[in-house]
């Protein structure tokens, strides 16, 4: 019986056909190399012995192939790998790779099978190109060429002459804006450095001569980003609301000025974001040919597969998109950016939105992940993502196995559990999953107590089956630090009470729990030393998270007004209500995390009652949080009311600060001192709200929140 299989031993050779091949040889007998016991033979230009098979790679158009195809064929002897250009060809050398089961999970991990023969199937041919034109990751080992190169990536550092958010720097406030404010964005009634007048000739003339520089300094990039701050600031002037009035809103001049400046340079590739008030795609608009619209759905459920049901606002825009832009990009969020050491359970959602996008005509991804930072299952994230990329068909939950046997050994099916039951955890919870999130919000669901102590048996197991492994003994301890990171997070929360990271002591006053702040060091240091430098996109580093953890520790008050009854008669807003009204008696302050707990109100003015039942105080202290960036705010003013004899009786008031810009994360007091405090059943603190934003921080449909954690009572 005929074999049915061409069989390859280090006895055969690779031809390569020119010199424009040469380079996809030379892989392909390198990692051959390693998995036979003696070299394969030579790299030749032409066969060495007719009774052999041979390897056959070649730059061709013979075979009709697109720039962005290539294929892998056979005949009753020989393998040919054929592709347009040397890029292609050595995309078919890492397809025939790992078809041969060949793996390279990250940039140093490597699998080599040891055999003695390769087989491929005889007479067999197969095209291959990808599901995306243009396929880029922002995860750790895509820094390195070889991994990129093997999973068949491209790489927008390289690729864009000027990349993302580029107003500023086409057009520098701290440049222009004092000389010549009417080049800026007419916001809200005030000229805006944040955005660009999109009529102003002057500006289209400013962005075309450095646009011209950026093109000569490096022409041979592919891609030059047009497009606006990370901010919802746009032009309002007369001009520029009659064209957004026109074409559906703010994308309507926007398009208007890109047009311009794409005829400026009717060869290149511009792209620019359909971001927040550009998410939508302008009405009754042409769009200049060169012109690359990358849609930045920043604010999906990621804890949901995109569909008509989760998203039907946002299935509507990509369609409309998909009929308007000539050439439609998507820039897609995949870690959560605020947290990048917490449990983040949007993996399942992977395939099922590459699907979505392939469906709806995008031609390119741009993927955000963690940058050059590892954080939790980096690996296995971009590992995943890169292969969709190429292909949306791939059997995920197959090729999540193999790297996961490939990656963490022996202890596979442990970590196969822990990740199995995040996902199912997140999904029976049907909570929304947000990118700007973290374990606080999460304690009711997939971070809730049963579940960590569901995750923690697992990895316990997949330790412990790796104890004589140290290489994935640490693989595994870096998953571990991810419930480490939300122990302390949700600790900082409960404060004293179960799961808090208080106690109280004989004395009464509030104490770390013994040796929980040995284990925060633990953390920071085991983060540095896995190249974990930040902890957020805020930049938050090992050493400064541990910092202020001793500094939270710190962050107590022993006070008369614990535990005391306190009603809310101005409700918080329901994102931001922490644990209710008993959270501002606690004894615990909060810090510098909005997150963790601070109660908001958020455009009204907070109002409540405490019982304190004619308790000897005379010091009433209040505690605020300014963060401006999130628009928060210290108050206008504060009231302070007595009840007695069945009457409220006005005490004091105490106007706050005046307003300055800062961008620092601050706290706040004001002391409020009466010696009749004693003879009150009740206080009742009214708090005035800004009543407006500054100027500075106006933004459409924001309003000022006011943050409060603490209400502390003394006797001076």
């Amino acid at each position: 019986m005929a074999q049915s299989e061409i069989v390859i031993t280090h006895k055969n050779s690779i031809i390569s056909k020119s010199d424009e091949s040469r380079d996809a040889a030379v892989i392909l007998k390198k990692y051959v190399d390693k998995a036979f016991a003696k070299p394969f033979d030579n790299i030749t230009e032409n066969p060495k012995n007719d009774d052999l098979s041979e390897i056959v790679l070649e730059i061709s158009d013979q075979e009709k192939l697109k720039p962005n195809e290539f294929i892998i064929k056979s005949d009753l002897k020989h393998i040919y790998l054929t592709a347009q250009n040397p890029k292609f060809l050595r995309y078919a050398v890492y397809t025939l790779l790992e078809i041969w089961e060949f793996r390279k999970f990250t940039a140093s991990e490597t699998y080599i099978p040891k055999k003695k023969e390769f087989l491929f199937p005889k007479n067999s041919s197969k095209r291959y190109q990808p599901s995306f034109d243009y396929r880029a990751l922002s995860y750790p080992d895509c820094y390195d060429e070889a991994f990129r190169d093997w999973h068949k990536l491209d790489w927008q550092i390289d690729d864009f002459g000027i990349w993302g958010h580029s107003f500023s720097t086409l057009v520098p406030p701290k440049e222009f804006f004092k000389s010549n404010p009417k080049l800026f964005a007419l916001y809200e009634g005030k000229r805006n450095g944040e955005s660009l007048c999109m009529t102003n000739d002057t500006v289209v003339e400013l962005v075309k001569k450095k646009m011209a520089e950026i093109i000569k300094e490096k022409p041979n990039a592919e891609f030059y980003s047009v497009s606006q701050n990370d901010d919802i600031v746009y032009c309002e002037c007369t001009e520029c609301r009659k064209l957004n009035e026109k074409f559906g809103g703010p994308q309507g001049s926007l398009y208007y000025f890109l047009n311009k400046i794409a005829a400026q340079f009717p060869q290149t590739k511009i792209t620019t974001l359909a971001y927040l008030h550009t998410l939508k795609p302008p009405v009754n608009q042409k769009i200049a040919p060169n012109i690359y619209t990358i849609l930045c759905p920043i604010e999906l459920n990621r804890g949901k597969a995109i569909s008509a049901e989760s998203a039907p606002s946002f299935t509507k825009i990509i369609e409309n998109w998909s009929k308007t832009s000539p050439h439609l990009f998507l820039w897609d969020y995949t870690v959560q950016f605020s947290n990048y050491m917490s449990p983040f359970p949007n993996i399942g959602t992977f395939k099922n939105n590459f699907k979505f996008y392939k469906k709806n005509k995008v031609k390119g991804i741009f993927v955000q992940g963690y940058s050059d930072i590892p954080g939790d299952f980096s690996e296995l994230r971009q590992y995943l993502l890169a292969k969709l990329l190429w292909d949306t068909e791939i059997d995920i939950e197959a090729v999540t196995a193999d790297f996961l046997r490939g990656f963490y050994g022996k202890a596979a099916p442990a970590v196969s559990l822990y990740l199995k039951e995040l996902i199912e955890n997140q999904n029976k919870s049907n909570s929304y999953l947000d990118i700007y999130s973290g374990p606080v919000q999460a304690r009711n669901t997939f971070l809730s107590p049963r579940a960590m102590d569901q995750y923690d048996q697992a990895l316990e197991k997949a330790s412990n089956a790796v104890d004589d492994d140290p290489i994935l003994k640490v693989r595994v301890q870096k998953l571990r630090l991810a419930l480490e990171f939300v122990y302390f997070e949700q600790s900082k929360f409960y404060g004293k009470n179960q799961h808090g990271m208080f106690f109280v002591n004989n004395k009464g006053e509030k104490e770390v729990f013994e040796k929980l702040s040995e284990r925060v060091l633990k953390f920071s240091k085991a983060c540095n030393e896995l190249g974990i430098y930040e902890l957020s996109e805020g930049g938050l580093s090992p050493d400064n998270y541990y910092q202020e953890w001793l500094q939270i520790s710190k962050n107590t008050a022993t006070h008369l007004g614990e535990e005391m009854k306190v009603t809310f008669l101005t409700p918080p807003s329901d994102e931001f209500k922490g644990k209710g009204s008993s959270g501002l008696v606690d004894g615990i302050k909060g810090y510098k995390d909005f997150n963790i707990n601070w109660i908001g109100w958020y455009g009204t003015n907070p109002s409540f009652e405490i019982e304190t039942k004619k308790a000897s105080f005379n010091i009433l202290k209040i505690n605020f949080l300014e963060d401006q960036r999130h628009w928060i705010f210290p108050p206008n003013t504060i009231k302070v009311y007595g009840y007695k004899s069945q009457k409220w009786k006005f005490l004091q008031e105490t106007t706050c600060e005046k307003l300055t810009e800062t961008n620092e994360i601050t706290t706040k007091s004001w002391e409020i001192t009466a010696s009749n405090f004693d003879s009150f059943e009740k206080i009742k603190i009214v708090i005035e709200n800004q009543s407006k934003l500054p100027e500075w921080r106006i933004r459409k449909n924001k309003k000022p929140m006011v943050m409060i954690d603490e209400i502390e009572l003394y006797k001076k």
